[in-house]
């Protein structure tokens, strides 16, 4: 009795996990929805990266708020300097970008985007050398490694001398690995979800008004 009785037990136990995750997933999307989704997507595609990593990127730059600005100066969703900004556009033929133009999402990802890759193919494809140096700096960043005080391996962050740069390295891989955990199926549930909590705010803001006009009648 004891073993077919455990054996009902465990497979009612994975059955309530997994009726749990079914739900717990479209409540966190919801909750933390990629906002800038398709903008995103196409930055990422045109600059040949991850979009979960641009996404990431994001998250831990700015916090998607497309107007935020650092003590620095750094502008926009992905934080770009003017100046980095002007040498990128410069790259990609385009014209050198008045600062505020910074704040527009759409110019921000791209160049932001491309600047990532730039990254990632001058450290070698090493994804988290290109994002240690995203925030502290190329000349850094290869001196880092030049002289052996980081090996550019996750498994050493620790020894990245900047505890902005560790933080900063480490606040975008959780950000990635949790985006990838959400949306495990693809791009397309990016797209379902910010497309729902856009509606849902919609709805919500018209309720609000139809209540307030009600209260005033």
């Amino acid at each position: 009795m004891g073993g077919p009785f455990r054996g009902r037990v465990l497979w009612l136990a994975l059955a309530l996990f997994l009726a749990a995750a079914l739900l717990v997933k479209p409540a966190l999307r919801w909750l933390f929805p990629i906002q800038y989704a398709r903008e995103i997507a196409a930055a990422a595609r045109e600059a040949d990266l991850d979009p979960f990593l641009v996404a990431a990127v994001v998250h831990a730059e700015s916090g998607f708020r497309p107007r935020a600005v650092s003590v620095r100066g750094a502008r926009g969703l992905m934080q770009l300097m003017p100046d980095t900004a002007s040498w990128i556009a410069g790259q990609l033929g385009l014209e050198t970008p008045h600062p505020d133009r910074l704040f527009e999402p759409e110019l921000n990802l791209r160049l932001g985007a491309w600047y990532l890759q730039h990254l990632v193919g001058e450290f070698q494809g090493n994804e988290l050398a290109a994002l240690a140096a995203y925030n502290a700096g190329r000349a850094r960043v290869s001196q880092w490694l030049a002289d052996g005080t980081w090996d550019g391996r996750k498994d050493t962050l620790d020894r990245i001398p900047f505890a902005e740069t560790r933080g900063h390295v480490r606040r975008v891989l959780f950000a990635r690995d949790a985006y990838r955990w959400l949306y495990g199926d693809g791009w397309w549930q990016v797209l379902t979800a910010s497309a729902r909590t856009y509606m849902g705010r919609i709805e919500a803001g018209t309720a609000a008004r139809e209540a307030d006009r009600a209260a005033r009648g």
